[in-house]
Formats: C-alpha cells, structure tokens, sequence
C-alpha cells in the first residue's frame, strides 16, 4: 500500500476500475496522491504487478463484509447423540428413529448409542441386530460413516447424511414425455 511499494513499474486501476495502464510506482502515487486516496497492490505475482487507486479503508470493510458474508453460508456440521436400549419399546424406537431422521435432513450427523446394562451383557447380538434395523429404516436418508462398533458396556455408531439430490428434483419435476402431434 502506497510507499510500501517497492516494484519500479505497476498496472494501474483507476478508482472504477478503468486501466490506465503500465506506469511507474511514484506517477501512481501522485495520481493516487491526487484523487485523495490509496494506491493498493492488488495482485503482487502478475508481471507487472496489479494495482488500483481506491480509498483503502472501504476496501479494507469491503474485504472483512465479504468474509462476514462467507462465514455465515457455511453450514456447521454437528454431531447429535441418540442414545437407545436393547429392549426398547417399538413405540420409543419410532421417536428415536423420526428423530434421527430429522437430523439427518438438516444435514447432522448421528451418533447412535446402544447400552446396555447388566445381564444384557450376554445378548449383545440384540443390539447390533437393532442397529442394522435402524440402518435399514433410515434407508436412504443416512450413510453408515462409523461401523456399529462395541466399546465397553455400549455399541457406538455414526450415521452421516446421504448426498441430497431428492430436493433438486422436487424443485424441477421431471415432465412426462409425451409425442409431438402435428
């Protein structure tokens, strides 16, 4: 920015953008100098390098506002827990399977945590049964990321969401075809 400019020819932008084109680091200064505003390097690697007369503050806003704007777009992933039994009610399984469902669909993932407790110890091919029951139900909403895995007294797994083009689809629907009649 302005003296810190150390090359001995520049590109020069004015401030609409409009090029001036290739002159020396002081004649842009001075233009810059002149029109009450900054001399920035935009691009330093081009040959010769890229630089635009503009007010350097309201770049600089301008920068940190289209980050800002980044930032918010971006859509944090996190991971919700589902915590199940080996004997759950059939009733309990289907909130718990909606409800993981409806993580899946905000673009969540799912931890599913199956306990168990005392002599359940003994039937624990009950809870991986249930989990690749859940597998199945969930279908295609989820993509199995983590294995059900036995980790002490429990049985972890992680779900991820399938890639969402079902919505594509619905906001196109696909017309039938039909023959031309002439």
């Amino acid at each position: 920015m302005n003296e810190q400019i150390r090359i001995e020819r520049v590109r020069l932008l004015d401030a609409e953008g409009e090029m001036i084109g290739v002159v020396t680091t002081r004649e842009a200064l001075r233009q810059a100098g002149e029109a009450g505003l900054d001399l920035v390097e935009i691009s330093p690697n081009a040959d010769p390098p890229v630089c635009k007369i503009l007010d350097y503050g309201k770049y600089k806003y301008e920068q940190q506002k289209k980050a800002s704007e980044a930032r918010k777009k971006q859509k944090v992933v996190e991971v919700k827990e589902i915590q199940i039994r080996p004997m759950i009610g059939d009733n309990d399984y289907q909130v718990k399977l909606r409800a993981a469902k409806r993580f899946l669909e905000e673009g969540d993932k799912v931890k599913v945590v199956l306990r168990f407790r005392g002599r359940e110890m003994a039937h624990t091919e009950i809870g991986f049964g249930l989990l690749k029951k859940m597998i199945e139900d969930l279908g295609a909403a989820a993509k199995v990321e983590f294995e059900p895995k036995m980790e002490g007294r429990q049985v972890m797994m992680v779900l991820g969401p399938a890639k969402v083009v079902e919505k594509a689809a619905d906001a196109k629907p696909a017309e039938p075809a039909t023959p031309d009649a002439k």
